[in-house]
């Protein structure tokens, strides 16, 4: 975006806390980034705002832009469809438009006031591996002869510390009956974020190889992720990679979160599938003896690998857009901003 000619004010690093409980220390901190929009907001006066994703800090922000006259557009849905549908009335006041990237989201959004259009999912037409599998692996010096098992314990120091423990319990498990090779995928320059080395220290007494910044060459080429819930999952489902998913909270996050789901799954791509295409193993159920059990029912059973095969070939099938999604909500953004303009020019007139 900057090398597009973007300035920017606040990177979106700074606001990567999941959780309810989790956020609470980092409020202070990400007050003031919200604050600093705002301020300049009034300095530069934009003609209009896109907002994307971060719902908890951009549909307050939407607020204030829209007490300042500022058209606001907002691209990639809130999952108010899974919980917390109370801020759709927010949205109905402050946003000029929506944009979403899941099918069924157009008509929640449509059938409760909000102007809404479903793009496709960007990553749906963008998404494919650099190298070819000899390449990588030889890149990373990874044995070819034997099944890949990708690691993906998510992209947040928070998220993997609680992941760490049962992912190598169930490499251990794995190992006793297996003769597979196992990658841990990171994000770009994640070593630079963790400088302490105990942090990957029961990994690397597994033998466990770290890459960062090879997402899509690490899970276009695994026989089998074992991802995070979130992002990375909808990639594995868009590369064809069989999956078994996880995702564990605090303790307390998990108590008063899991009374306001009210979605049938937790994986988007199973809520996609509309079936339990990818296992899920949530909060108790994610340890290492139910990570190693899935791992070993999809290495060893063919049926069942290309079952969940096909599956994520139809979720593939529906999310993928006749034109570039960001192209489509430019064009849109585009023609409304030119009805936002005449209207205004006419009520000039009128008065």
């Amino acid at each position: 975006m900057r090398a597009a000619g973007v300035e920017p004010i606040v990177r979106s690093e700074s606001l990567g806390v999941v959780g309810l409980v989790e956020v609470l220390a980092h409020i202070p901190r990400i007050y003031g980034e919200f604050r600093k929009l705002v301020k300049a907001a009034r300095t530069e006066k934009p003609d209009f705002a896109v907002l994307t994703d971060s719902p908890d800090f951009h549909l307050r922000l939407a607020k204030k832009l829209k007490q300042m006259g500022i058209p606001v557009f907002y691209l990639i849905a809130p999952q108010v469809w899974a919980w917390r549908e109370g801020r759709v009335g927010g949205m109905r006041r402050t946003l000029k438009h929506l944009f979403c990237i899941f099918p069924f989201e157009e008509r929640f959004f449509q059938e409760r006031g909000v102007p809404a259009t479903y793009l496709g999912h960007p990553l749906a037409s963008t998404i494919r591996p650099t190298l070819t599998r000899p390449e990588f692996l030889a890149k990373n010096g990874i044995p070819a002869d034997r099944p890949l098992i990708a690691l993906l314990p998510g992209s947040r120091p928070g998220e993997i510390g609680r992941h760490i423990g049962p992912l190598a319990e169930a490499v251990e498990i794995l190992q006793r009956t297996q003769t597979v090779t196992f990658v841990v995928g990171t994000p770009p320059e994640f070593s630079k974020i963790i400088e302490s080395s105990s942090f990957w220290e029961r990994f690397q007494g597994l033998s466990i190889k770290v890459i960062e910044g090879q997402t899509w060459d690490l899970l276009a080429h695994a026989d089998l992720a074992l991802a995070a819930s979130g992002t990375v999952t909808m990639e594995a489902a868009l590369l064809g990679t069989p999956t078994v998913t996880f995702y564990r909270v605090t303790p307390l996050t998990w108590a008063l979160g899991r009374r306001l789901v009210r979605v049938p799954f937790l994986s988007m791509v199973n809520l996609i599938a509309e079936r339990a295409l990818v296992p899920e193993l949530i909060q108790g159920d994610m340890t290492g003896e139910n990570l190693a059990r899935e791992a070993t029912r999809l290495l060893s059973d063919g049926d069942a690998r290309d079952e969940q095969k096909a599956g994520l070939a139809r979720v593939r099938e529906r999310l993928t857009p006749p034109v570039d999604p960001i192209e489509r909500a430019a064009e849109l953004i585009d023609g409304m901003i030119g009805v936002v303009a005449s209207q205004e020019d006419w009520s000039e007139c009128q008065g």
